[in-house]
């Protein structure tokens, strides 16, 4: 039997690499690893946009934690409380019934939530880009409106189906843009009440660029892309009210639309605060090492957590994947030092580049800072990708491999799935089907119908 127990909480990209490295370097037999996550599968966020536009199967980008981490107890729920004291955590499992769970150490990889903006509507009316439910409600929800269109004799309310916005020119909201245009498309050549009808796609971003947390070139590589798509990219420009059927941006400029996908960025989750630890902008306060300053027996990585980032003056590292992944392991090494396994060591981030798809035979891409962009750029990502996924790479790579075949014809699984008529549910709530401790990278809400 095992003398102590790790628990692991979070299985998106920190909390899976952590107990992932935890399962190379301890025994089974001596320490129990238990990862508590609301769904059985690591979701790989990046790819997600292509989930929801039908090139990818959304079972490709789900990662089964049992399988991936044989041998580690998954506990599925979502985390209530903590009991640093009593080395205890309090979750809500599946069926929504209390339980208790005891630690000789703790790993926080509670990830994040929506960062969502106190602007009228938007909780109501606007749909978050966090998993795969809202994936495919995306997906469903395009089909239906462009059917609508063409069946609507109202010239306006075609032009307002038609319309789709996207707010927030990070990662993920530049690739939804990027990929949607291609998407519709091809939904309304099926329809001949559309010929000659814009389909028209707008990306909206505060900043005075797309991408702005990242290079120049790369961000003037995905502008170019998105306007040769056809996308119109508002730049220093955001919403200032979303109703059902339309929206009024900050400029007073209203524009009728069915359609507003919030992808704004992430917040650390709400339930940090209530750790009673101290925080840095939200995020747990850890040393290099990734420990709670005064609770050595508890570690925090990823989006909880404000490691200080030795390459920028001990700020807090950005909430990005590629920091979740590497404080993720490092997480699982000091974890099992601190049970006499290994030496531990502080976190040192190298930048190794970024990676941002963008459509059809696009991408821009800086590896080791080299900027580039096109079909050697989509090469890099693609590849990228690939290595990163800790599971499914031959399905994803199959997948990949049919659109490219078939996509002339237009041949992408384009039907609705039954899902539009679900329940609302609130972008600064988690939704009891997501997982609000999941992928550590933004609740969800419905899309306007």
């Amino acid at each position: 039997m095992a003398s102590s127990r790790v628990v692991v909480v979070g299985g998106g990209f920190a909390g899976f690499h952590a107990a992932r490295e935890l399962c190379r370097r301890l025994s089974m037999d001596e320490v129990e690893i238990v990862v508590v996550n609301p769904t059985d599968y690591f979701l790989y966020l990046p790819l997600l946009p292509e989930v929801a536009v039908g090139i990818l199967d959304p079972r490709r980008v789900c990662v089964s934690l049992p399988a991936a981490l044989p041998g580690v107890r998954l506990a599925l729920g979502e985390v209530c409380s903590f009991s640093l004291r009593e080395r205890e955590i309090r979750y809500t499992d599946a069926e929504g019934r209390d339980r208790v769970l005891g630690y000789d150490r703790l790993v926080l990889a509670a990830g994040s939530v929506n960062k969502l903006l106190p602007i009228p509507g938007v909780a109501e009316h606007a749909h978050g880009f966090r998993g795969v439910p809202e994936a495919l409600y995306l997906r469903d929800h395009v089909v239906r409106q462009i059917e609508l269109a063409a069946a609507a004799e109202d010239p306006a309310e075609r032009v307002a189906r038609c319309t789709f916005v996207v707010v927030g020119a990070g990662y993920t909201g530049t690739e939804v843009a990027a990929q949607g245009p291609a998407f519709a498309a091809e939904l309304a050549a099926r329809h001949r009440e559309l010929d000659g009808q814009r389909i028209r796609w707008l990306l909206l971003e505060v900043a005075d660029r797309v991408l702005p947390s990242l290079d120049e070139r790369l961000s003037r590589t995905a502008d170019t892309v998105l306007r040769r798509r056809g996308v119109e990219v508002r730049t220093g420009a955001s919403v200032h009210e979303a109703g059902q059927h339309e929206v009024t941006l900050d400029t007073g400029e209203r524009i009728g639309t069915h359609t507003v996908v919030w992808c704004v960025g992430v917040r650390p989750d709400p339930l940090i605060e209530e750790m009673g630890v101290p925080t840095r902008q939200g995020r747990v306060t850890v040393d290099g090492r990734l420990q709670v300053p005064g609770q050595p027996e508890v570690f925090a990585c990823g989006d909880a957590a404000a490691v200080p980032d030795r390459t920028r003056g001990g700020r807090p590292t950005a909430m990005t994947a590629q920091h979740a992944q590497r404080q993720g392991t490092l997480a699982g090494v000091n974890v099992a030092a601190s049970l006499g396994h290994g030496i531990a060591r502080e976190y040192r981030h190298h930048d190794l580049g970024f990676v941002v798809d963008l459509g059809t035979g696009e991408a821009a891409a800086n590896p080791l800072h080299i900027p580039l962009s096109g079909a050697l750029a989509k090469l890099i990502t693609r590849a990228y990708h690939l290595l990163a996924l800790p599971g499914n790479r031959l399905y994803v790579a199959i997948d990949w491999l049919l659109h490219a075949m078939l996509r002339t014809r237009n041949q992408r699984h384009n039907v609705e799935l039954g899902l539009i008529r679900g329940p609302a549910v609130p972008l600064d709530s988690a939704s009891p089907e997501l997982p609000k401790h999941s992928s550590g990278k933004e609740s969800t809400s419905l899309i306007q119908q």
